[in-house]
């Protein structure tokens, strides 16, 4: 089911025509719930292979409009993994000292080791999207960055990452909702920023924005997948579905033990 939601290399994407709440083939809720769990537990296997190994590079990119479930996605999909080797890398402003240099210097240094899964929670993508609607450079500017950004996703694969990038689609009445609950819950508040409203304000343009950049960047190497995100159930699954599948296909194996450990004995 979830490989329906990837964007063919070189295919035309019309965002406005995949429904936010989409459920494909996922089933009720409660049943998806359970397969949910199950994946969880495989997962939780694969990264124990994938760290003993020590060998391959996961690198996941979360992208999506406030509200969309980066965080949410972050803390149920990854509720089992070993925190020692899963890492996630949030990307805000850039500081001075990274502003000093090029845009994707400070992207660069947070990529995988081996053996690791890093999870870019926002990342360099940011640099066509927020960086295009409020106008902080030429539009010559960004325009030249798909290339760029193909090229380095291109070079990380070549040198052994795997990349899975995932777009969380929700509609605009659904971040409504959201948005209302963090203010009528005192408790969720800290969430709540006045300037998201300023963000909301400009929906078509950060849609537009996000279109363009899926559907210049899905690429062989690194493709996007348009995870329906308005039931939080449905993206859990498929983005869990997703990574398990494409561990599973690495085809890792734990290190040789050391040679004459069959017979040893602790006294």
């Amino acid at each position: 089911m979830p490989n329906r939601y990837r964007v063919d290399p070189g295919s035309t994407l019309d965002l406005a025509a995949i429904d936010p709440r989409d459920t494909g083939a996922s089933g009720d809720k409660d049943s998806t719930k359970e397969e949910f769990a199950a994946l969880n537990v495989r997962l939780e296997e694969l990264q124990e292979l994938l760290y003993a190994e020590g060998k391959q590079k996961i690198l996941i990119v979360l992208q999506g409009l406030d509200t969309s479930g980066k965080d949410g996605t972050i803390r149920h999909v990854f509720d089992r993994t070993n925190p020692q080797g899963v890492r996630v890398a949030s990307f805000k402003r850039p500081s001075e000292v990274e502003l000093a240099h090029d845009y994707l210097w400070r992207v660069h240094r947070q990529t995988p080791a081996r053996g690791e899964i890093t999870i870019f929670n926002r990342s360099h993508y940011g640099d066509v999207l927020a960086v295009r609607v409020l106008e902080l450079v030429e539009p010559e500017v960004w325009q030249r960055r798909y290339e760029h950004i193909n090229d380095f996703e291109r070079m990380l694969t070549d040198e052994g990452v795997t990349i899975l990038k995932f777009f969380l689609h929700i509609s605009k009445e659904e971040q409504r909702k959201r948005l209302q609950a963090r203010i009528d819950r005192p408790h969720k508040r800290w969430k709540f920023s006045k300037a998201d409203l300023e963000t909301r304000a400009r929906w078509d343009d950060y849609f537009a924005a996000y279109q363009d950049a899926i559907e210049r960047t899905s690429t062989a190497w690194a493709p996007w997948y348009v995870i329906p995100a308005d039931r939080k159930w449905v993206r859990n699954f498929a983005i869990s579905k997703l990574l398990v599948d494409r561990l599973e296909s690495l085809d890792m194996q734990y290190p040789d033990a050391e040679p004459g450990l069959e017979d040893l004995v602790i006294t």
